[in-house]
């Protein structure tokens, strides 16, 4: 193609429609077989800016009723329409919460969700789009001629422009998903402007023998590598205000400089930071106008019923072998509980907030606490009982308020805290009872007769006269309560299963099994002699070894 048939090919692609279905806003349903510039040139491509994208495809999913974000769990009420309502107004967002409340969660799941596949050239760092390029610079790039600049304003790299000259229409693109197009940053003290902005490279200097102040000597910070894109601050008000005040210009005229360099550059990136409600409130933290240009403040929180914080623990506990797990649910709920009464506990600092990052920990480590003390030596499966809980101590992170913040003193507490979540969810299961059954209960417990546990003991062993199966065989009594439960506890189970399938949460582990029963079974048995203990009057207390008659 000679260069006045380059000149009309690009004329005719920049001035034409898009010949293309959409997928999502700006994306051919055939993006795929779109891999080099002259494929991108003969559909007429388009791009769209990333508001446009965002708001599109919002709009896209809130036709079709769908959820528009993955993974977010108990914040449909208030959230969720805030958030949506600040990205169809096309607003950079503040989100202020507690730790552990999934404020940059909600940031990855926009990015993951809500921003189109682009076409940048292949081997790019600043995501260049290449029609981008005004159509008469790219005329030049493609006939290997001298660009003519308008404005000193940073478009595309000058690698990319490289590539364009010495590959022509034949410069290979690739598809970039949005998640690619996200940058996360922690506010620190040694995050530097030259970390956002980008910066004088003295390597590129070096090797290349580039001049002080020319574009090839820079190296792209994160508000470029973002570009197109998502870039997520988290902790905004811990970044000092010299810091802040380098993502003034992005957010109030969508573009900045650096340095000496005679360049502007153009990210088209939203910005979305986060807060603690402390650092938010507090005069200087965010630097006023940097806090009036985030045009939407966000609230988020904790999870306000124990069933969202429960699909939270299933949905983000990383379990190393799942195929050899099950949860019962009524774990699930206990750890639950636990996180929802040290969020009220009035020795707590509640300022600081107890993550939920605290359930979901819990939940790991009580997983391998029935590894380490049931499975790998019985070969079975591993469901965790009451009695592995005290494994959770290592992952309960809170500050105490009214009393002296010391190790002992959060043992304590946590420890309370435990003893009431188990009480509450044990006795659920007892309640019911009928004062006969309590009765022939007590009386099957009389004469110093106990009920042995053990984390070590299995449900069942051929080995072990001790084990959980073979002592219930002598308390027929409980046998048939237990046997009540279980019916009541699968019904249970299978129920919130379902619940997590509908939310495409992975449910395998809370999914009954036939290798699963023996052990399920020993742990509705320990959640039996634990309800036991708090009808009125009580029938049975806790010793050193087990389950006896007060």
């Amino acid at each position: 193609m000679g260069s006045n048939g380059t000149e009309e090919f690009v004329h005719h692609s920049y001035t034409s429609k898009p010949t293309y279905a959409e997928i999502m806003v700006g994306v051919p349903e055939e993006y795929r077989q779109i891999r080099t510039l002259r494929d991108l040139l003969e559909v007429n491509y388009k791009h769209l800016s990333v508001d446009r994208q965002l708001r599109g495809n919002l709009m896209t999913k809130l036709k079709k009723n769908e959820f528009p974000y993955r993974g977010l769990i108990g914040y449909s009420d208030e959230v969720i329409p805030a958030v949506n309502r600040a990205i169809l107004a096309g607003h950079d967002i503040l989100l202020v919460g507690q730790i552990g409340q999934a404020k940059t969660k909600i940031v990855e799941s926009i990015a993951q969700t809500l921003l189109s596949h682009i076409p940048v050239i292949e081997g790019s760092t600043t995501n260049d789009i290449p029609t981008s390029i005004p159509e008469e610079q790219l005329i030049s790039l493609l006939n290997d001629v001298e660009v003519i600049r308008t404005t000193p304003e940073f478009i595309v790299s000058k690698e990319s422009e490289e590539s364009i000259r010495n590959n022509k229409l034949d410069t290979k693109i690739k598809w970039l998903e949005g998640f690619h197009r996200y940058r996360y940053v922690l506010a620190t003290p040694d995050i530097s402007v030259k970390d956002l902005v980008g910066q004088i490279d003295a390597m590129k200097l070096a090797k290349k023998g580039v001049e002080l102040y020319d574009i090839q000597s820079y190296t792209s910070g994160q508000l470029l590598q973002a570009r197109h894109g998502i870039l997520c601050i988290d902790e905004l008000p811990v970044l000092d205000p010299r810091k802040q005040v380098a993502l003034l210009s992005v957010l109030q005229e969508g573009k900045f400089t650096t340095g000496s360099y005679p360049v502007v550059f153009k990210p088209d990136v939203k910005v979305m930071a986060t807060a603690n409600p402390i650092d938010y409130t507090h005069s200087g933290k965010i630097i006023e106008p940097l806090f009036d240009r985030l045009r939407s403040h966000i609230s988020t929180h904790y999870p306000k019923s124990k069933l969202d914080e429960m699909l939270i623990i299933l949905q983000e506990a990383k379990i190393a072998d799942s195929a050899n797990v099950f949860i019962p649910v009524f774990i699930l709920k206990t750890i639950a509980k636990i996180a929802e009464l040290a969020r009220t506990h009035r020795d707590i600092n509640q300022e600081k907030g107890v993550s939920v990052r605290v359930g979901i920990h819990s939940m790991e480590l009580l997983i391998s606490e029935t590894e380490r003390t049931r499975s790998i030596f019985h070969l079975i499966t591993g469901v965790p009982r009451f009695c592995d809980i005290h494994s959770i101590h290592q992952s309960v992170k809170f500050e105490l308020t009214e009393i002296e913040d010391n190790r002992d003193n959060r043992m304590n507490v946590l420890k309370s805290i435990i003893n009431d979540a188990i009480k509450e969810v044990s006795f659920q299961y007892i309640e019911k009872l009928t004062n006969e059954q309590l009765s022939a209960l007590r009386n099957e417990f009389s004469n110093g007769k106990t009920f042995t546990v053990s984390q070590t003991t299995p449900s069942y062993s051929e080995h072990n006269s001790a084990d959980y199966q073979s002592q219930l065989e002598t308390f027929p009594d409980l046998k048939k309560v237990v046997s009540n439960m279980s019916l009541c506890i699968g019904k249970e189970q299978k129920e919130f299963a379902e619940i997590a399938h509908r939310l495409g949460i992975k449910n395998d582990i809370v999914l009954m099994r036939n290798s699963a029963e023996a052990e399920f079974a020993a742990a509705i048995i320990e959640v039996a002699l634990e309800g036991l203990r708090w009808v009125d009057p009580p029938i049975l207390t806790r010793t050193q070894n087990g389950y006896g008659v007060t």
